[in-house]
C-alpha cells in the first residue's frame, strides 16, 4: 500500500513538474550507459564511482538544462508541423547541442576533481569529434520528439533516445585513459641481458690489417 501512494504521489508531482519526470529518468538511465560502455565497448571492470558521476550530472544538469531548451524552442515554433520539428532540431545542432557537449567534457572533469586546465584542454580535444557524431544522430530523433511526442514527455523521450548516446559519451569520456594504456604496453620493452664490458670492446672491435713494409736488412 505504501508503494502504491509513493507512486501515485511521484505521478502527481510529475504532472505537475515535468522537469522531476526527466530528472529521474537521466539519473537513472545515464549510469546505465555508462555501465553499458564499461562492460560491453571497453571490455573494462565496472566503475560505479563514475555510473554515479554520470547519475549525478544527467539527473541534476543535463535533465533541467534540457527541459529549459526544450520549453524554450516550443515557445518560439509552437506548432506541431514538420517543417517546425525540422527548424528545432536543426537550430539545436548550433546552440543547445555545442553548449551541451562542452559542459559534459568540462562538468564530468570537475567531478573528478580535475584542474580546470585540464577540463578546458579535454573540451579542446573531444567537442569536435562528438559533435560530427551527433549531428549525425540528434535531428531525426528530434524531429520526431517534436512532431509525436508530447510536451510534458519530451524530456523522458530524449532520456531513452539518450541511452547508447550517453554510451557514446562514456566512450569519448574514457579514450585518452584507454589509449594511455595500450601506448605504455606498447613502449614496454622486457630487460635485455647486458654483456660484459670486455665483450663489448672486442665485439666493437675492428681489426684493420697494416699497410706498412717491413724492410729487410741487405745481405753482406
Amino acid at each position: 500500500m505504501g508503494i502504491r501512494v509513493i507512486f501515485y504521489k511521484f505521478r502527481e508531482i510529475t504532472r505537475k513538474y515535468p522537469v522531476i519526470r526527466g530528472m529521474a529518468a537521466y539519473s537513472a538511465i545515464w549510469p546505465a550507459g555508462c555501465l553499458i560502455q564499461q562492460k560491453f565497448i571497453s571490455k573494462q571492470e565496472l566503475n560505479y564511482l563514475q555510473a554515479l558521476r554520470f547519475s549525478l550530472y544527467g539527473g541534476f544538469f543535463v535533465a533541467p538544462t534540457l527541459y529549459g531548451w526544450l520549453t524554450i524552442a516550443t515557445r518560439i515554433w509552437p506548432k506541431n508541423t514538420f517543417k517546425s520539428a525540422i527548424t528545432k532540431a536543426l537550430v539545436e545542432q548550433v546552440t543547445y547541442g555545442p553548449a551541451a557537449m562542452c559542459s559534459f567534457f568540462f562538468g564530468m572533469n570537475l567531478l573528478e576533481f580535475k584542474p580546470v586546465s585540464e577540463c578546458v584542454e579535454e573540451v579542446k580535444r573531444k567537442f569536435i569529434p562528438t559533435w560530427r557524431m551527433g549531428i549525425c544522430v540528434w535531428p531525426v530523433l528530434q524531429t520526431i520528439n517534436f512532431v509525436l511526442i508530447p510536451e510534458r514527455n519530451r524530456v523522458v523521450y530524449v532520456s531513452v533516445c539518450s541511452l547508447m548516446w550517453t554510451s557514446f559519451l562514456a566512450y569519448m569520456k574514457a579514450l585518452d585513459a584507454e589509449r594511455l594504456n595500450t601506448k605504455s604496453l606498447h613502449e614496454y620493452q622486457p630487460d635485455q641481458p647486458t654483456l660484459p664490458a670486455t665483450a663489448k670492446i672486442e665485439s666493437s672491435t675492428v681489426k684493420i690489417p697494416s699497410t706498412s713494409k717491413t724492410k729487410v736488412p741487405a745481405a753482406p
